[in-house]
């Protein structure tokens, strides 16, 4: 089966990781269509390198905020059938006037047709399983992958060629066990990040929340055991001077890409004071957020999550 319609509610478009999906077609021996956004003119509400993806009977990611997915669709399973590589324009000098984007904007697509087997697909798999960036290239009909960094998405148009890098999945570590601990994991998991609770010698039943994995070892240990890298941020929020201070000396000295404490401005200085007698650097002092998250104003647990997944994004979208 072959979608041409969408469903009525865009629930598809809350992931923007095309990888697991195209896992799961490869899984199932099934050809899937890709679809990348590669140029946007006027403002559109999606950036160039923007994915979606047509396996079968599902869909995941939305390209200009529900004008044209529609029509994409059709063309998608036009792709499938034949096997051809499809540009599209929408907007301004595009094929289709009754098609229009509410921005204004003018948009180009490819359209490629990704087999099962393809090895391109097999390499860009592997390396989002050893978190290591990877750079998709592609001319519509042959495609490559090799490790590396670069922006997110770089088009030559004279012949055709797209580079669309892949980072690691964003990660997150959650250091605490009270509501706003909670709350900032539950976020995080449901934004898409792969999340950790770590929980000191918390319960030994898992918190009940969906995609949060638990540690409830010490958590300079649950720290040194987990994989730290550029794509991980480390929230701590025990409200426990110990156990803040042993993740700390943990996470500092890491790759981690957001570090944030949560406590009281007043006893700021105190707690960065027995960092510094612990021998952390004042460059990775100055990496630490705290108190953490953006001002907002609001101390309940979800204002708090709300606070602190808003400034890691903030900081991701600065690489």
């Amino acid at each position: 089966m072959t979608l041409t319609a969408l469903p009525d509610w865009p629930l598809f478009g809350f992931a923007d990781d095309v990888r697991p999906a195209l896992a799961a077609a490869r899984a199932r021996g099934e050809a899937a269509a890709l679809v990348t956004l590669y140029a946007v003119e006027g403002g559109g509400p999606r950036p160039p390198g923007t994915q979606m993806v047509f396996a079968g009977d599902e869909v995941l990611g939305f390209l200009s905020g529900g004008c044209v997915e529609g029509d994409i669709a059709g063309h998608a399973a036009a792709t499938l059938k034949d096997g051809e590589p499809r540009h599209l324009v929408y907007g301004e000098g595009g094929p289709w006037p009754d098609i229009r984007l509410l921005c204004g904007a003018r948009i180009e697509l490819l359209v490629e047709k990704i087999e099962p087997d393809d090895p391109a697909i097999g390499q860009l798999l592997a390396l989002m399983a050893a978190r290591r960036p990877a750079l998709y290239g592609t001319h519509g009909s042959r495609r490559s992958c090799a490790e590396g960094t670069g922006p997110l998405c770089a088009v030559e148009k004279n012949p055709f060629s797209l580079i669309r890098r892949h980072d690691p999945v964003p990660r997150l570590i959650v250091v605490g066990g009270d509501p706003t601990a909670l709350a900032i994991a539950t976020l995080g998991a449901q934004s898409g990040m792969e999340t950790t609770l770590v929980r000191p010698k918390g319960p030994q039943t898992p918190p009940p929340i969906a995609g949060v994995a638990y540690l409830r070892t010490p958590a300079r240990e649950a720290l040194g055991a987990l994989v730290i890298d550029p794509w991980t941020a480390i929230a701590v929020a025990t409200h426990d001077l110990e156990t803040d201070h042993e993740a700390l000396l943990a996470a500092l000295p890491s790759q981690a890409g957001y570090i944030g404490l949560l406590g009281a401005r007043v006893r700021l200085e105190g707690r960065l004071h027995a960092l510094r007698k612990a021998g952390i650097s004042e460059q990775a002092i100055a990496r630490l957020h705290a108190p953490i998250g953006i001002p907002t104003g609001g101390k309940a647990p979800w204002e708090v999550a709300v606070s602190v997944i808003a400034e890691v994004m903030a900081e991701r979208g600065k690489g």
